[in-house]
């Protein structure tokens, strides 16, 4: 029996569990973190605490992610994010929390998720709480901004790889003039208690994890696996590179997603 048939038999008993990572969406152009390669490429995230505190750091966000929201913004699905879009079509699916902010689950056609560390597409005042689209704010960095956009490199959650920020204009709220804040968890700060209880709630209905492009480096991924496998749910993991999960997987499957996850969901819809 092969690891992908182990997976399948795995999988197959009952509603899965999916956890989604940045490894979904390499192949949709967007960078992740940890993947192989990674370290090519030198990253800098925002901190939370950073980006409350210094104006700086405020204009260095707003900044780079001018310049890299519009590749962020048309970036399309691969067949990975279809693939599990086609699964919970089937009813395989206990649920699907995603801890990638760009929203191709959505755009593959997937109705029911939990993202976990919040969306790009919104923006959020963080004096008044009221919400923009991150379209609309683009739009006005644009105007604030004239002759600002070039070429880049696109970076992870929307980033791009810039140099000096100097002169370039952030606005701010249009309802209070307070600081504009994309609606995501940051580096540092804590995921919502109300997102993070409905996706254990999903988690327990399900009779299988499967981890889908994610190295489980930070706790708010982890914390599912770890719960799982205290219950004794088997995990599958789909990653390339070694994840915090392989000492507890039933299986893991170090192969490209794109080309095995659609395998698997043929394999389980046409059980």
């Amino acid at each position: 029996m092969t690891d992908l048939d182990r997976a399948v038999a795995l999988l197959a008993g009952g509603p899965v569990f999916v956890l989604a990572g940045a490894g979904m969406s390499t192949r949709s152009g967007i960078p992740d973190y940890r993947g192989p390669g990674t370290r090519e490429r030198a990253r800098r995230p925002i901190q939370h605490a950073a980006f409350l505190r210094e104006e700086a750091t405020r204009q260095r966000y707003w900044a780079r992610a001018f310049l890299g929201w519009p590749a962020m913004r048309d970036a399309r699905p691969n067949v990975a994010h279809e693939a599990l879009a086609e699964l919970e079509a089937a009813g395989r699916l206990a649920g699907l929390v995603t801890q990638n902010v760009d929203g191709l689950h959505q755009k593959a056609g997937h109705r029911e998720l939990i993202e976990l560390h919040g969306a790009l597409r919104d923006v959020i005042c963080l004096a008044c709480g009221v919400r923009c689209a991150r379209d609309d704010v683009q739009e006005r960095l644009a105007e604030a901004n004239p002759g600002w956009m070039r070429e880049v490199s696109l970076a992870p959650d929307g980033d791009a790889e810039l140099g000096g920020v100097e002169g370039f204009t952030v606005v701010a709220c249009e309802a209070c003039g307070g600081p504009l804040k994309p609606d995501v968890v940051f580096f540092g700060d804590n995921v919502p208690r109300a997102r993070v209880d409905a996706a254990f709630a999903m988690l327990a209905s399900a009779s299988a994890v499967l981890v889908t492009g994610s190295s489980l480096a930070v706790f708010s991924g982890w914390r599912f696996v770890k719960r799982a496998h205290e219950a004794g749910v088997p995990v599958v993991v789909l990653n390339l590179g070694p994840t915090r999960a392989d000492e507890v997987a039933a299986v893991h499957l170090d192969r490209e997603l794109t080309e095995v996850l659609p395998a698997l969901a043929g394999a389980l819809t046409a059980r």
